[in-house]
């Protein structure tokens, strides 16, 4: 069935007539619990005023003005729809997704919201931080203070700014100091608006591409990103809205009809936040009629029935040191039931390391992974191998000579240096820092005097052990750092004592999309999880990215979610669980 081509179509010139005898709705409506300036009850009287039949709630990355708006609702003759307009990012470009009929009670929806409430502490934190070093000392709680109940946005900061004498206005604010390139902005991490999409559905809710228009993208930069959300489960785009034209509508309703989506419209009204622009009508000329919402609840009690057909197949990479493993090394009980869930939905499941990949294997055999579909990534990306054909897949590697610069140069530093063939780890001695790593890897070694008899192709990767002096180690990798830049070679820190390096054509971020590509996956419908530096790369690569509680700082900005509990503790698996 294509829903909307019987979604009635007015000529902007009859609107204003056409009004006084049909009832409208407004499907975009914000209050004072974001950055709208009435309250919840004042809305709801307005539009009563207004003689809406409905009118949505739709404030930006929260829901606590519904409970006050169904309360102001009740006994009068209109409609309050539970919504909300969640912020995403796509190709780095601002993009919202708008929820309807959100069941915002769920203990589901309930830590989606408390997962975006922790993003955005971390974030004003530092701008807090960032601002105080530029002489504008300012901490978190006394923002929070002076704007309780609100999510906090940069018009605070500026607001705050401008109370206390720090600028002359609004504008000097965003100029000088929190604009996208000033010195103290620290963009959000947002999700992706696949997972808003899907976050929406698995909340029961109806999920629409806001605005689109305002994008400014291309034809088909446009078409692409629908095309996309329509496999994560898009419903709905806002073909009707305060600032289009009506060429804009009719190009709007006509990508609609192209992936079969509902129309939905709304004036994105703010209140005095927008001057000018009012509930329902916008700046005059907008007309949202009611049948409107009438197609969009018929759709949306079709999605109940199925549900089945939302689902897209998504893959898991994940760390396993300080992410799948806690610190002995093993799952609990839970996470194995999570994982199995995982599986037996469709999902796939690779496991990904700094190690080499038959330590990956050792892992996937000695807590007895054995789900269809497996996948197993070692040397930081380097290798990519499937449990099912039992062969490697994909393969970036260093030269022989390459690994023979780095030797030279870890001896004359004293800095212990191994690598690796694809059976063996290949030593030169028998070190301290050897045994220490042998500790845990148990990967077969193999003594050699001269790497190039122990190798038959360059390996993928070298790692230095230092574990009493780190001021030698970060030396040591100065030392190397031209020549590395160079010869596309990276190097990072796996944890304080080990220095990885690897070409730069390798690394787990580059995993995760070659992968991708071999398996015909959407990368937007990845997940990564991770708790250490080199785990960046793979959670900025997938669509969602997931760092540790555990995790250092850097992992926690890159993220899209952190979890609520540390590796010890099920953190990942409680995680998964509302990805499921």
């Amino acid at each position: 069935m294509r829903w909307q081509e019987s979604v009635l179509f007015i000529p902007r010139k009859q609107r204003k007539t056409i009004t006084k005898f049909m009832n409208i709705v407004d499907l975009h409506v914000h209050s004072n619990k974001s950055d709208g300036s009435l309250t919840p009850t004042e809305l709801v009287n307005y539009a009563v005023e207004k003689g809406l039949a409905a009118f949505a709630l739709t404030d930006h990355d929260t829901t606590d003005g519904i409970e006050e708006a169904l309360e102001a609702a009740r006994g009068k003759n209109i409609e309050v729809i539970p919504g909300i307009e969640f912020s995403s990012e796509y190709e780095g470009q601002d993009i919202h997704i708008v929820g309807l009929y959100i069941d915002y009670k769920s203990d589901f929806f309930k830590r989606r919201l408390t997962n975006f409430v922790n993003g955005r502490i971390i974030r004003n934190r530092e701008m807090c931080r960032r601002l105080t070093e530029y002489g504008i000392p300012v901490t978190y709680e006394e923002l929070t203070a002076e704007f309780p109940d609100c999510v906090i946005t940069r018009s605070h900061y500026a607001k705050f700014m401008l109370n206390h004498g720090y600028t002359k206005n609004l504008k000097e604010a965003f100029d000088r100091y929190i604009g996208d390139r000033c010195p103290c902005f620290v963009p959000r991490k947002k999700i992706s608006p696949m997972r808003a999409v899907e976050i929406i559905l698995k909340a029961g809710g109806f999920p629409i591409l806001a605005h689109p228009v305002l994008y400014h993208m291309s034809n088909s930069r446009l078409d692409k990103l629908v095309s996309v959300l329509k496999e994560a489960g898009l419903q709905g785009i806002e073909a009707v809205y305060c600032t289009y034209t009506t060429a804009d509508e009719r190009e709007m309703r006509a990508l609609a009809a192209k992936y079969d989506l509902c129309i939905s419209g709304g004036s994105d009204f703010h209140g005095s936040a927008k001057p000018g622009l009012d509930l329902a009508t916008g700046y005059g000329k907008l007309f949202i009629p009611e049948e409107i919402l009438t197609k969009i609840k018929e759709r949306h009690q079709w999605m109940r029935e199925h549900t089945a057909h939302l689902r897209p197949t998504k893959i898991l990479f994940t760390d396993l040191d300080g992410t799948l493993l806690d610190d002995q090394k093993q799952i609990s009980d839970y996470t194995r039931e999570i994982l199995d869930k995982w599986s037996q939905a469709g999902h796939k499941l690779v496991l990904c390391s700094g190690r080499d990949t038959n330590s990956v294997g050792d892992v996937k055999n000695y807590l007895k992974l054995d789900f269809p579909g497996m996948y197993l990534i070692g040397y930081n990306g380097g290798q990519i191998y499937d449990c099912d054909l039992k062969e490697t897949i994909y393969r970036v590697a260093l030269t022989i000579e390459q690994a023979l610069y780095i030797k030279e140069t870890a001896d004359q530093f004293g800095i212990h240096l191994h690598t690796y063939s694809d059976t063996s780890i290949i030593a030169f001695h028998d070190t301290e820092e050897l045994r220490y790593y042998q500790r845990v890897i148990k990967t077969p070694t193999l003594f050699v005097d001269n790497l190039r008899d122990a190798l038959k192709e360059g390996p993928c990767k070298c790692l230095a052990i230092e574990l009493k002096d780190h001021q030698k180690m970060e030396a040591f990798r100065l030392a190397l750092l031209p020549w590395a830049e160079k010869e596309g070679i990276t190097m990072i820190y796996s944890n304080p004592y080990y220095l990885e390096l690897f070409p730069s054509a390798s690394g787990k971020g580059t995993a995760v999309k070659k992968l991708c590509e071999l398996l015909d996956i959407n990368p937007y419908f990845s997940v990564a999880a991770g708790d250490a530096q080199n785990d960046i790369s793979m959670i900025e690569a997938a669509g969602m990215g997931i760092a540790m509680a555990n995790g250092s700082d850097d992992v926690k900005m890159a993220a899209t979610t952190i979890t609520a509990y540390d590796n010890n503790h099920d953190g990942l698996a409680h995680a998964l669980y509302d990805l499921i």
